[in-house]
């Protein structure tokens, strides 16, 4: 079977084509950028074409081995050339979910599904650390890079598929779990959940349709759960000093990832696996550290800035922040609550960039950074920066006195500053 992956570079759609390939699809795609998964897939013989413009699509169709399935990410519009090739010439079409579910049945995988507002990218990655130190068989995807395997990956013989299955587009409401974990619930993607009580309801509907759930007190208490045998709710007096990960919140997602490795891995004592997640190496983009005093990370919710600022104060207490805003619709939201107000507390300094705008609505204004940075609490010392020369500068300023340098993006942010450091060190 081919697959055509338009959006293969995504952290949604990449990792999908990974699992295609290692299924023994025949795969090509497009994607606007050259993102890492894409570097990837090209690695691995996938030429993944950068214009979309159409051209590339009617070239691969070839008539010993047509496109069977269009899989397309949330980010594709239907004025896409690639997207009306597809319709034009009666591919089949989907998003990612439909495919998915292809391969769990096709190769009788269980689901383990990771979902939540924050955490479940380290969370999904934890438990492939466990099963991968164990020597354990396991199908899965995560929605990053990771450095002791790719993004996403099928193993013959493997019992189980952990995914990390996030609520963007109702992605995670297409699947029936045997076990999920819920991370934590704050209200997130205002795009698609216009309002509280649609983003509740949805998790909703996702625990109905898992048969095990592990979550702690807090988000059950959000979504307003009543009692279920099936809900394994950990309370906030659960000592979780076995746990020696830096940063709270990783140390109560590293807890959820043991007590569900102890159920699928009912030999190995979680003694054996809490010491194997006091080993674990992070990801890409979650408090990584770039260069000296300086970390990237893909905070965007005042919940997750607030914990990754918890985190490094943990380890130094002079923490500089430069954020970049991501999503003006998700702004509007954010102001509305006052969700800025002391995510900030406890930095030296918080050097504020335009927001990255992402699925916009044209017609809602694009809030300036005066006015998303007023709404910090007045011990928050703010300052505009765009990012440019004088940005970089201050931030090699802040690293020869010390400080910490946190780089908050789940914009472009990270790739300008990558870029920075790879030629700071050509220069030396």
């Amino acid at each position: 079977m081919h697959i055509y992956f338009c959006g293969i570079g995504g952290v949604g759609i990449g990792p999908l084509a990974m699992l295609a390939l290692d299924a023994g699809y025949k795969v090509s795609g497009s994607n606007k950028d050259q993102s890492e998964i894409a570097k990837q897939l090209e690695l691995r013989g996938v030429a993944v074409d950068y214009l979309q413009d159409g051209q590339n699509i009617t070239k691969v169709n070839e008539p010993l081995l047509p496109i069977d399935w269009f899989v397309y990410s949330s980010a594709v519009s239907e004025d896409n050339p690639e997207y009306i090739y597809a319709k034009n010439n009666g591919i089949k079409m989907s998003k990612r979910d439909e495919f998915l579910k292809v391969i769990l049945a096709e190769k009788d995988l269980q689901l383990i599904a990771v979902a939540g507002t924050h955490g479940k990218t380290t969370t999904t990655a934890m438990l492939v650390w466990i099963f991968n130190q164990l020597d354990k068989r396991i199908s899965y995807s995560i929605g990053t890079s990771i450095s002791f395997g790719p993004s996403a990956q099928y193993q013959v013989g493997s019992r189980y598929f952990i995914y990390e299955c996030d609520e963007f587009d109702r992605n995670f409401l297409s699947f029936q779990p045997q076990v999920s974990i819920i991370t934590s619930v704050d209200y997130d993607h205002p795009d698609t959940y216009p309002t509280i009580l649609d983003y509740k309801n949805a998790f909703r509907q996702f625990l109905s349709q898992s048969s095990e759930v592990y979550i702690w007190d807090n988000a059950a208490s959000y979504l307003e759960l009543g009692p279920n045998n099936k809900h394994k709710v950990s309370t906030s007096s659960t000592n979780i000093s076995t746990l020696n990960l830096a940063g709270l919140h990783n140390r109560r997602n590293a807890w959820l990832a043991s007590l569900v490795a102890s159920k699928l891995l009912p030999d190995v004592d979680i003694a054996i696996i809490h010491d194997i997640l006091n080993k674990f190496p992070g990801t890409s983009r979650r408090f990584e550290q770039l260069s000296e005093n300086i970390y990237s990370d893909y905070a965007h919710h005042p919940i997750e800035i607030a914990a990754t600022i918890q985190l490094a104060k943990e380890i130094n207490q002079n923490i500089v922040v430069v954020y970049q805003p991501h999503q003006n619709i998700r702004q509007h939201e954010i102001l509305k609550e006052g969700a800025y107000t002391h995510c900030f507390e406890g930095t030296s300094a918080v050097y504020w960039l335009p927001t990255y705008l992402s699925r916009e609505d044209a017609n809602l204004e694009v809030l300036s950074p005066t006015e998303l940075m007023v709404s910090t609490s007045p011990e928050t010392k703010t300052e505009y920066k765009e990012m440019n020369e004088s940005l970089w500068q201050t931030i090699l300023s802040h690293q020869k006195r010390g400080d910490l340098v946190l780089c908050m993006s789940a914009g472009d942010l990270d790739t300008w500053l990558r870029e920075k450091i790879k030629l700071q060190l050509a220069s030396q």
